[in-house]
């Protein structure tokens, strides 16, 4: 039994399942990773340009429109009762429509 052919053979399946696993971690990072950090730098972007009189749409479904703003919380008034403002973290903010410039 030759010994050089066993030991060559097991390097080449070594380099081989080193390959495998860089293809692998490379697709996880250009179909999963990537794509989630835009959408995380998208949403970023538009809380923080989010004014007065914007109207929203939040995570759990509901349209608004935005009455005051502090540092991490809106006050968002629903329907038409003026009466029904509700105090919101910025976060769930999912959806922001620019109000009309006059």
């Amino acid at each position: 039994m030759n010994l050089t052919l066993l030991t060559s053979g097991t390097a080449g399946g070594t380099m081989m399942l080193i390959l495998y696993i860089v293809v692998i971690v490379g697709f996880f990072y250009v179909f999963i990773t990537r794509p989630q950090k835009k959408e995380q730098k998208r949403l970023r972007q538009m809380i923080s340009e989010i004014e007065i009189g914007d109207a929203i749409c939040t995570t759990g479904g509901f349209y608004g429109l935005i009455i005051d703003i502090t540092d991490d919380t809106v006050i968002v008034e629903f329907g038409n009762n003026k009466n029904c403002r509700i105090p919101m973290q910025k976060s769930a903010i999912a959806q922001v429509e620019k109000a009309e410039k006059k």
